[in-house]
């Protein structure tokens, strides 16, 4: 199974609170921050709530 590589581009700050929430379960901390995934349909969803703020690459 592929995985994905997620990086936090724009800050949470001022988002709504579950948009802060899904970064947070993600891993996504700080600005920059890289996690690596599982490409299933949880985190598939998760990465679709907070899209506008990462950047995405299959790995």
């Amino acid at each position: 199974m592929a995985n994905l590589e997620i990086t936090l581009k724009r800050s949470v700050i001022g988002r709504p609170q579950n948009q802060k929430d899904t970064a947070k379960a993600l891993g996504l901390t700080k600005l920059n921050s890289t996690v690596t995934k599982p490409a299933n349909d949880a985190i598939k969803g998760m990465v679709n709530t907070i899209s506008h703020l990462v950047d995405v690459k299959e790995v």
